[in-house]
């Protein structure tokens, strides 16, 4: 018997090629794959640059409270400045007022006001910075530099000074994620100001200087002499590759007078 083609309504039914089927099957699926890829990625994307900073944003007003509480249940002690170190007895005085010249030898002891450390993860101060729009109203600062710390959008690394205080103290801050609020930090300028708010009162920096370093460039968080403000964030924008640093000297503050002579 002859082989011959099977006819269905007049047309000759044409033999189907396995190889193309799969051929197909392969590319359907590999199409399909590249599609949800793309929306798992999107969607991270979409987490990542806004649903972190919304519900750090929400979170503002939960760590103000939180601030408020912090500054009522802060301990303020003072340190008398001494002219010279080997004699404590020789305290610095200062006049009451510049416009009293009649007052004689009498005055104030210059002295060192201090405030007890935070919890790890309280919120306990406020930034400005005049320059930064988002920023202006100021962002709360938590103790600590820890992932859950930062999702605030900023955190005090713990082993510095506090704002305020003699030495340099270093607040971290994100970016591109969790409120950004140091996502325009290289717009600063040297000589603008930046405020920051403690038990104390409020503490006044002007920026000196910028520096672009590596992650692993761990001295700019080194004590310094006299009071500064190092504020750090991911460089460049939407990388972790390197880091951006400001660097503030305190100006104006309830310490700024002793720190001045104690330098």
């Amino acid at each position: 018997m002859q082989d011959t083609d099977i006819a269905f309504d007049g047309e000759v039914a044409q033999p189907v090629d396995p190889g193309d089927t799969l051929g197909l099957r392969v590319l359907h699926n590999a199409g399909w794959t590249f599609i949800y890829l793309g929306f798992l990625t999107l969607g991270f994307v979409v987490h990542q640059l806004f649903i972190t900073t919304w519900f750090a944003q929400q979170a503002q007003s939960e760590l103000a409270l939180e601030r408020e509480e912090q500054w009522e249940e802060t301990e303020i002690s003072e340190v008398v400045v001494v002219a010279n170190p080997d004699n404590p007895n020789e305290p610095i005085v200062v006049p009451e007022s510049t416009d009293a010249p009649d007052q004689g030898e009498q005055g104030r002891p210059l002295v060192l006001k201090v405030e007890s450390a935070p919890e790890l993860g309280t919120a306990f101060a406020l930034i400005r910075i005049p320059r930064i729009e988002r920023l202006q109203e100021g962002w709360n600062v938590v103790e600590g530099v820890r992932t859950r710390d930062l999702r605030s959008g900023a955190g005090h690394m713990p082993d510095t000074a506090l704002p305020g205080q003699p030495g340099n103290a270093v607040i971290s801050g994100h970016r591109t994620t969790y409120g950004q609020p140091f996502h325009e930090l290289d717009a600063l300028d040297p000589g603008d100001r930046i405020e920051v708010d403690t038990a104390l009162g409020t503490h006044i920096y002007e920026v000196r200087e910028f520096r672009i370093v590596k992650p692993t460039d761990t001295w700019v968080a080194d004590p310094r002499e006299g009071a500064w403000l190092t504020l750090t964030t991911c460089h460049p924008k939407f990388s972790a590759r390197e880091r951006y640093v400001v660097f503030a000297e305190l100006v104006f503050g309830p310490n700024a007078e002793a720190i001045e002579v104690m330098s």
